[in-house]
């Protein structure tokens, strides 16, 4: 979630300002390790967390090269903090926060959502058995009302509650949907931006097999 943000608030020199206020919004103030493992893999240099306002200087050479414009980053920046339409308690960890925010990304204005698992696991940066874990969490918490994992396919597919009646207008701002935003760092393949989930069943019964999980919360 920190590098997301350090990413979408840079400016075209790789300079970006995160206010105190935002990062303990984020449960992240103070949290001088989370920093240091940014730095550690030479992803920024390491900032003055005793200011109010923290200056960032990253140094990965592609993120002075997004496509998107700043303006539609920093709405991106604002909405990935509460990625609607999936809500968290406020009291959330960060890593919750951020299989949130993924699965908002990957959110259609269907019923059912999906995307692979490998993917998840990679954009949240656990193995697929923690990644498991952290959607048991999220059924727990309610923001999701079922999830299911289909071994064979490797496909997950998930719900939330609440679902309208209505078709969703999307998860993401429009201006930053348009031009094809990815949370992974890019563009999003044009294939994925207006691909459908597949009809996988979430009730447990249909085309699953044996080794499938399939979890609801209580």
């Amino acid at each position: 979630m920190l590098a997301l943000q350090c990413t979408l608030r840079a400016d075209a020199h790789g300079r970006a300002c995160l206010p105190a206020g935002l990062l303990r919004a984020m449960r992240l103030h103070g949290r001088a390790e989370v920093w240091g493992e940014l730095a550690h893999g030479a992803w920024l240099q390491p900032p003055d967390l005793r200011s109010a306002l923290v200056k960032v200087q990253l140094l990965d050479a592609t993120v002075q090269d997004q496509i998107p414009g700043r303006s539609a980053r920093r709405r991106a920046a604002h909405w990935a903090l509460k990625p609607a339409p999936l809500t968290l308690p406020s009291a959330a960890p960060p890593a919750l926060r951020l299989m949130t925010l993924i699965l908002a990304a990957h959110t259609c204005d269907r019923t059912v959502h999906c995307a692979e698992m490998d993917v998840l696991a990679h954009l949240c940066g656990h193995s697929p058995h923690q990644t498991a874990e952290l959607l048991d969490r999220l059924v727990a918490t309610r923001t999701l009302s079922v999830w299911h994992h289909d071994r064979a396919m490797d496909e997950v597919t998930w719900q939330l509650p609440h679902v309208s009646s209505s078709p969703a207008p999307g998860v993401a701002p429009a201006s930053v949907a348009a031009q094809g935003f990815s949370w992974d760092g890019g563009r999003r393949p044009k294939h994925a931006q207006s691909a459908a989930p597949k009809p996988h069943p979430v009730t447990g019964t249909g085309t699953t097999t044996s080794t499938a999980s399939f979890r609801t919360s209580a």
